[in-house]
C-alpha cells in the first residue's frame, strides 16, 4: 500500500486525505490542534472555516461557482459535505460552520485507511509528503520550509467579520429581503439613512484599531499591514473615502426598504450563520476594530443598536508563498521534490479554492495528471501559480483568469464560460459524470 504524510487538517489537506484514503493508500495526518492553535483557529475539530460560512455563488455563470462545478467532475469530497451542512444563503453555498467541521472530522476519523497523528510538523524528510497547513501556518512549518526557500517570504494579513445573535436585531429597522428579490429572503437588512450613514464612517475612522506589532513575528518584524481586497478591513475601506462604502459592501441597490418602498442611502446585509438561524454575520464587516470599539461601532448599524456580539471581528497573519518561484509544474518544491504545497498556503485565495488545490494534488500524484484545459478556471488556476510573473498575489476563481470570449452580453458571455469549461473538463477529465451542472 502507497503512504503519504499530509500536514495540516484544514480545508486542502481533508480533501487531499479523503481522496487518497478512498484510492487505498495509507495516509498519515499531521494535525496540530487541539494541543496548539493558531491565532485565529478556535475549535478542535477538522476543515475549521475561520473568516466567514459563505464558500460562495453556486451559479456555474459566476467564477466560484464554475469552479465547483468543475470539481464535482473531478470527485470532490468537500462540497457535498458542505451541501448537507448548507444554510440558506440564496444561490450562495454558506454552512453551519460547526456542522460542517463535525461531518468532515467524523469522515476523517473513521477512515481505516487515515492515522491522524495529533502534533505539530517540525521536520521535513524524505517520505512523501504535502504541506497543507494554510495561511496560519506555524512558525515551526516555515521553519522546516526555509531551507528550501529564497530569503524573503510573501505575506498579507486578513480579518473576520463580528456574529451577532438574532434575536438581539431589532426587527423595527431591519428587514429580510434577497438583494432584487433573486430567490428566497435569506438576508437580513440593515437600511441606513444618509445621516446615518456618515456617522457611522466617521466613527469607523475615529475608532481605534490593532496595531501591527501586536501580530508581528520574527518574520515580519518590519512589515506593514497588506490585505487581500476582498478581505479588506471595513475601517480601511471607510478610510478610502467617505462614498467607498455605500458604493460597495454597503450598496444599497435591489434593497428596497418594506418599511418606507424606497431604496435606503446604504445597506449591511448580514448573512445566516448556523442551522439554529440563531446567529447572523456581518457581511462585509470583517475589521480589525479593537472589541470594546467593535461593539460601540457596530451598534451605530440601524437595528443592530443593542446587538449581542457572538463573536467578534479579529485581524491575524496570513502566509504565502511565491508559487512560481519555488514550485515545480506538479506543485512540489523545486529544491525538495517529494514535498508538495497545496491550500492557500500556494497562493490561492478562498475557501473553493483551497479545496480544489487539494483536488488537484491527489490527481497529480495519484493519476499522474500533466495538465488540465485553459478554457478552464481550474486549468487556468493551476497555471497561476507555476507562471513566472513581476507581482505574484494569491488568486481566486474568476472569470478573468480564461481566454476571451467575443460576446458582448454579459450574461450570454458568463453562459458560453461556463459551458465552454464544462464540456472541456468533461471531455478530457469527466471522472465523476454526476457532476453535470444546467445553465
Amino acid at each position: 500500500m502507497k503512504k503519504i504524510k499530509i500536514v495540516g487538517a484544514g480545508l486542502a489537506g481533508c480533501e487531499l486525505a479523503l481522496n487518497f484514503a478512498d484510492a487505498n493508500w495509507q495516509v498519515e495526518l499531521y494535525e496540530m490542534k487541539p494541543h496548539k492553535y493558531s491565532e485565529a483557529h478556535k475549535i478542535p475539530t477538522f476543515a475549521e472555516l475561520v473568516c466567514s460560512n459563505s464558500l460562495k455563488s453556486q451559479l456555474p455563470t459566476t467564477g466560484s461557482g464554475l469552479l465547483k462545478a468543475e470539481m464535482r467532475h473531478l470527485g470532490v469530497k468537500l462540497l457535498p459535505i458542505a451541501e448537507e451542512c448548507s444554510v440558506p444563503a440564496g444561490n450562495a453555498l454558506a454552512v453551519d460552520r460547526d456542522r460542517f467541521s463535525q461531518e468532515v472530522t467524523a469522515k476523517i476519523t473513521c477512515h481505516p485507511n487515515i492515522t491522524i497523528i495529533n502534533e505539530e510538523y517540525k521536520k521535513i524528510d524524505d517520505d512523501l509528503t504535502v504541506i497543507a497547513s494554510g495561511p496560519l501556518s506555524s512558525d515551526n512549518i516555515i521553519d522546516a520550509l526555509s531551507p528550501y526557500l529564497p530569503e524573503t517570504s510573501l505575506y498579507f494579513f486578513d480579518a473576520i467579520a463580528p456574529i451577532v445573535e438574532k434575536d438581539s436585531i431589532n426587527f423595527d429597522r431591519a428587514f429580510y429581503k434577497s438583494r432584487y428579490d433573486k430567490g428566497d429572503a435569506d438576508y437580513i437588512n440593515c437600511p441606513f439613512t444618509k445621516e446615518e450613514y456618515y456617522a457611522f464612517v466617521d466613527a469607523l475612522n475615529d475608532a481605534e484599531k490593532h496595531q501591527a506589532k501586536e501580530f508581528e513575528n520574527k518574520y515580519f518584524s518590519d512589515i506593514k499591514f497588506k490585505f487581500y481586497e476582498n478581505c479588506t478591513p471595513i475601517e480601511e475601506l471607510a478610510r478610502r473615502g467617505k462614498e467607498t462604502l455605500r458604493f460597495g459592501v454597503l450598496r444599497p441597490v435591489g434593497l428596497e426598504d418594506p418599511i418606507t418602498d424606497r431604496r435606503p442611502y446604504a445597506v449591511l446585509q448580514l448573512r445566516i450563520e448556523n442551522t439554529s438561524h440563531n446567529a447572523y454575520n456581518l457581511v462585509g464587516c470583517q475589521t480589525m476594530l479593537k472589541y470594546g470599539e467593535q461593539k460601540r461601532v457596530f451598534r451605530l448599524i440601524p437595528g443592530l443598536e443593542n446587538a449581542n456580539f457572538l463573536r467578534y471581528g479579529s485581524i491575524h497573519r496570513n502566509t504565502y508563498l511565491n508559487s512560481p518561484q519555488v514550485l515545480n509544474p506538479d506543485l512540489s518544491l523545486k529544491n525538495k521534490a517529494n514535498v508538495y504545497i497545496a491550500g492557500q498556503l500556494s497562493g490561492v485565495e478562498g475557501y473553493v479554492e483551497s479545496i480544489y488545490i487539494g483536488l488537484l494534488l491527489f490527481h497529480i500524484i495519484h493519476n499522474n495528471l500533466k495538465s488540465l484545459p485553459n478554457v478552464t478556471i481550474s486549468g487556468q488556476l493551476w497555471s497561476h501559480l507555476i507562471t513566472e510573473q513581476k507581482n505574484f498575489q494569491p488568486m481566486n476563481a474568476n472569470f478573468g483568469l480564461l481566454p476571451p470570449l467575443d460576446i458582448r452580453d454579459k450574461k450570454k458571455k458568463k453562459e458560453a464560460y461556463a459551458e465552454r469549461a464544462l464540456q472541456a473538463i468533461q471531455a478530457s477529465f469527466g471522472l465523476n459524470p454526476n457532476g453535470a451542472v444546467e445553465l
